[in-house]
């Protein structure tokens, strides 16, 4: 349907320039033959994604060639101070960039593209996804000021080649539209990697996921299985995606409240069903968050989403109508203390204040260690009079994830030889692991992966071959990548923690004299004006530590300063039970250091 332009400015689409969306698909290699080579070994790596939820990333390496899928990022965990996100390590493939082929890209979650950009910019190759997948990458490439990328788009059922591999994309079910699923083509056999999926008979907007094709490549032999673990520990299947549509027709009929939606900005499904019913009562949808309308300008212009005319508005525009006249759908369902929800909850939004009788809605689940950040902003929503439905107490969520009920007829279907979980926490691992027993595979064929330990599949079946590689997390602060390690973290709890103290202090080292009693100068310590006892005798013990030392010999500054802060330390360790930063500076124009 036509977009007015009302429409296209709320989305962001009146630019003056239309960015090149992705390029055409290169054409499939030949099919390898079936013939398996025993002798050599296929090495799997696990550069991310195992052993906790994100940062998903695998190599695929043999002889000279190494493809690699899926680049995502992981949220910082609550002790990570100031750190934006993290991404894996990818010193293996930088150290073996001659035989990097390509990047794979199963679909357009965080988890699995968010690092892309870094990716990127330290290794130029070819990156093959869907469309909507690329849309959502080519937008953060922008961001970035990565041009010239080679962004392949790929539909379901297509093979592309690349060096000894070959690699077909097969339609899944997800949260998000374009998911699928690889089997990788090697010269040991194939690999079935199913991305993130659900068995949604039902969808939105798409097709069931492929379970005809998965069986015809069981049928034909497939020697290892690579599985999504996130829901394993959950009973049954999936909801369908389709069954959120009544919840919300539901809630919305007959509100006269505003009505505010928090949701995953990739879920466009979910975004559909929101239009959807918000144009069955009447009410005209604002969009909020940089990533909500990022997502939604790729979807729309790809066509994954339909938006009825004169539906969308501006944020600007709300105040034109009656607040239950409206529907604000925005980022935060996770309770990110940037986010659009976050700072409407906490009153620090510019357009948005959240008023008694507001309705919100968190149509998410919530992601493993996000669970006091999203009860923080319930909290402060409740507090402003607004009420809050949930997951927990109304059918306004579906998972993307597939239970165990799904994940057994994945592994029927496929009828692997070997079975390598992935996609959760080691527990959901383990948990898969166990599943994969009871279906009848011999114990031995199972692996539990860990990050940067290889996996070598080949005439033996799949085993861990006894070595590892570099690898492991890269904390982004700001524009930095990797230049905030644990003693900067460390540093940054202790000062969270216990504070700081700077202590001044004028020596003259070639004479070996303290020339004034030292300065003592302390933030998030002790409040200086009701403490000044405290004080006092910290002056006395640096005073006592420079004189001791000083009288030892001691005029090299770096040495005394690392003297002062260890017995200081101490001192303030066991008098307080607290760990304080102590930096000490001496006045330079006195020793010329």
């Amino acid at each position: 349907m036509a977009k007015t332009k009302k429409d296209k400015k709320a989305l962001g689409l009146l630019s003056k320039a239309k960015p090149e969306t992705a390029k055409q698909p290169k054409k499939a290699k030949k099919q390898k033959s079936e013939r398996i080579d025993n002798s050599n070994v296929l090495k799997i790596i696990p550069l991310g994604g195992v052993d906790g939820i994100g940062m998903n990333m695998t190599a695929f390496e043999y002889g000279d060639d190494i493809i690699v899928v899926d680049c995502g990022v992981a949220f910082p965990e609550g002790d990570m101070l100031g750190i934006d996100l993290v991404i894996p390590d990818f010193t293996y493939l930088k150290n073996n960039s001659e035989k990097l082929r390509a990047l794979f890209l199963t679909h357009g979650h965080e988890d699995h593209i968010g690092a892309v950009p870094y990716f990127l910019d330290e290794l130029n190759v070819p990156v093959y996804g869907t469309r909507l997948t690329l849309g959502i990458v080519e937008g953060k490439l922008q961001e970035h000021g990565i041009k010239n990328a080679e962004l392949i788009d790929i539909e379901p059922g297509e093979t592309v080649g690349e060096g000894c591999f070959d690699v077909e994309f097969i339609g899944v079910n997800h949260s998000i539209p374009d998911a699928v699923a690889f089997c990788i083509s090697t010269p040991v056999g194939r690999i079935l990697h199913t991305g993130d999926f659900k068995v949604d008979f039902a969808p939105v907007g798409q097709k069931p996921i492929d379970l005809p094709r998965i069986a015809a490549l069981g049928s034909k032999g497939i020697r290892l299985l690579m599985c999504d673990s996130t829901n394993v520990e959950n009973p049954g299947y999936t909801p369908s995606e389709s069954t959120i549509a009544d919840a919300f027709d539901r809630i919305f009929t007959g509100c006269e409240r505003r009505i505010i939606v928090a949701t995953f900005s990739t879920n466009v499904h979910r975004i559909q069903q929101i239009l959807n019913a918000a144009e069955k009562q009447g009410r005209k949808v604002a969009l909020f968050g940089r990533s909500m309308l990022n997502v939604m300008k790729a979807a729309t212009k790809l066509g994954y989403i339909k938006i009825p005319d004169g539906l969308l508005i501006d944020s600007a525009d709300l105040k034109h109508y009656p607040p239950e006249k409206t529907v604000l759908v925005t980022t935060g369902s996770q309770g990110e203390p940037m986010s659009a929800l976050y700072r409407m909850a906490f009153g620090e939004h510019s357009a948005i204040a959240i008023t008694s009788g507001d309705l919100v809605i968190l149509s998410s689940s919530s992601i493993p260690g996000n669970e006091k950040l999203i009860t923080n902003v319930v909290n402060e929503l409740s507090k402003r009079g607004a009420e809050v439905i949930t997951a927990y107490n109304d059918s306004v969520h579906v998972s993307g994830h597939a239970c165990r009920e799904e994940l057994k007829l994945i592994h029927f279907l496929s009828q692997a030889e070997n079975f390598v979980p992935v996609h959760g926490e080691y527990k959901h691992l383990v948990a898969h692991a166990r599943l994969a027993k009871s279906m009848g595979m011999n114990p031995k064929n199972i692996l539990i992966p860990e990050i940067g330990r290889v996996i070598e599949l080949g005439k033996k079946g799949a085993v861990h071959n006894g070595t590892t590689v570099e690898a492991g997390q890269l904390l982004v602060d700001g524009n930095g990548v990797g230049d905030v390690g644990t003693s900067v973290l460390r540093d940054r709890r202790q000062l969270s923690e216990s504070g700081l103290i700077v202590i001044n202090a004028t020596v003259d080292f070639e004479n070996e004299m303290l020339i004034s009693k030292p300065e003592i100068i302390t933030k998030g310590f002790v409040y200086v004006k009701e403490n000044s006892k405290l004080i006092e005798e910290i002056e006395g013990e640096v005073t006592r530590i420079i004189e001791k030392y000083l009288r030892k010999g001691v005029n090299d500054p770096v040495t005394l300063k690392t003297k002062i802060r260890d017995e200081l330390g101490s001192l303030l360790g066991q008098r307080m039970k607290r760990n304080p930063v102590i930096m000490t500076v001496f006045a330079q124009d006195v020793y010329g250091y």
